[in-house]
């Protein structure tokens, strides 16, 4: 054998003994419950349909002006399956969606941080469901607000307001701002700049506005579901008060951090840089900005980007390994970061008899299917849980069917004024095809022509 077939035979040894290194780790992660890369057909779903129907549904959506780029998600079995970008950050067409990017994921905070925080300290003995507001907050939840308990709230059945407007309430009707609330000059009692404004933030505007007006708020006599965010802005304080731990400190280290998830955070411009991070609103009513890399949300803006109810950032990947875990029953890795008791719990309905379809912190299926109303598809099963956010997010788990989906969007740009997320049905009808897919590998469902 000549020396140049013996170089090449070594070369060719190499390279298998290489690629059965990389299968044995890729089945190593598949086993351990991680999230791998696949193929759409190792999860029984026909690559081409899927790949080519998507891009239909994001075309069209694009085109029709309902965001201007998106991220798009799919995992089954801890299989990532479908993977991929779409569009630009603005209709400028400039720089185009990347998977590394970072969407605001607005009030998928409230179930990515402010609830897996809850659960966490749940499974660890110091948080109880039944106690009550009174005991947790006892300068905030007084008359009325006291024997609420923290399961209703979580559940959005205890009545409280939907929401408080906190930098609108902070002004008197000539615009300008109230006493201890806002200046356009630093100072000592005013040391911080709110993000992409020329504004400076009281020392105390937290504990003496956010916190005055949350206690001054009526609560409704009638025990029915109603969606509201006004407990989420009290969980980072009580986070640190239960661990003795920072709020962010205590996410970035008992999940964000142990999973990989170096995206998922707040305040993204102390760690990347602002042309990774996706745009959202043009804000003309409060910080009279383009919002980019500054939480959306103003409630949680007032808090300098750390809240509960919004505040995070992420691309679609790191998000995707947050709720991998939830669908192994706590578990991603070899690390046990829930209980499955503890997962159970939270992600069920927990008033039913209310016609209250949610569970505590995270959103479930309409408990009567309604095409018009859902952001999900028809068929994900009631044991399926996720959110959505108000800047045009989605994360949706399914655990009877081991399915993930991932929606990233900006539909707030240039406006919030623009529902075409809506109307145009493009999450729900993304996760119907492919529900319809996955029955069609299975051969439990045939749909004739349809895609043909």
């Amino acid at each position: 054998m000549s020396k140049f077939l013996r170089y090449i035979s070594f070369v060719f040894v190499l390279f298998l003994l290489s690629a059965s290194s990389i299968n044995a780790q890729y089945r190593i992660n598949r086993s351990a419950g991680e999230l791998v890369l696949g193929s759409p057909e190792e999860v029984g779903v026909d690559g081409e349909v899927l790949s080519r129907e998507i891009s239909k549904i994001m075309t069209e959506a694009i085109d029709s002006m309902a965001f201007p780029g998106a991220q798009v998600l799919l995992a089954k079995g801890g299989i990532v399956f479908y993977k991929n970008s779409f569009g630009f950050h603005t209709y400028d067409s400039l720089r185009k969606v990347q998977d590394s990017d970072l969407y605001d994921l607005a009030s998928v905070t409230k179930v990515t941080a402010a609830t897996l925080a809850l659960m966490k300290l749940y499974d660890e003995g110091l948080f109880d469901l039944d106690q009550t507001f009174g005991y947790y907050f006892p300068k905030i939840a007084k008359g009325d607000k006291a024997e609420l308990r923290i399961r209703e709230i979580l559940a959005h059945q205890a009545g409280l307001k939907a929401w408080i407007p906190y930098w609108s309430e902070s002004q008197r009707k000539n615009g300008k701002w109230r006493w201890n609330t806002v200046k356009t000059d630093s100072s000592r009692r005013f040391p911080t700049r709110l993000e992409g404004t020329d504004l400076f933030l009281h020392k105390d505007f937290k504990e003496k506005k956010i916190y005055k007006m949350i206690r001054k708020s009526e609560v409704s006599e009638d025990k029915k579901y109603l969606y509201s965010g006004l407990f989420f802005y009290l969980i980072p304080e009580l986070v640190e008060r239960l661990s003795g731990v920072e709020y962010e400190e205590y996410l970035n280290n008992k999940f964000y951090q142990p999973l990989y998830a170096e995206t998922l955070g707040f305040n993204p411009t102390d760690r990347f840089s602002l042309n990774r991070i996706v745009p959202t609103e043009n804000d003309t009513f409060f910080r009279q900005a383009q919002l980019q890399g500054v939480v959306h949300d103003e409630g949680a803006a007032m808090m300098l980007g750390v809240s509960g109810n919004a505040g995070l950032f992420s691309n679609s990947m790191d998000l995707a390994k947050v709720y991998q875990m939830l669908l192994n029953e706590g578990k991603y890795g070899t690390t046990q970061y829930l209980k499955a008791e503890t997962v159970k719990e939270f992600t069920s309905v927990q008033f039913p008899e209310n016609d209250n379809r949610r569970g505590l912190g995270f959103d479930k299926p309409l408990l009567e299917y309604n095409e018009r109303l859902s952001s999900v598809a028809k068929d994900a099963s009631a044991e399926s849980y996720g959110h959505t956010g108000y800047t045009g997010t989605l994360v949706w788990a399914d655990p009877a069917n081991d399915l993930l989906f991932i929606f990233l969007s900006n539909r707030v740009y240039p406006t919030r004024n623009n529902s075409k997320i809506y109307s145009l049905n493009v999450r729900p009808n993304i996760h119907n095809l492919v529900y319809e897919l996955l029955r069609i590998g299975d051969g439990t469902y045939t749909i004739g022509t349809h895609w043909e």
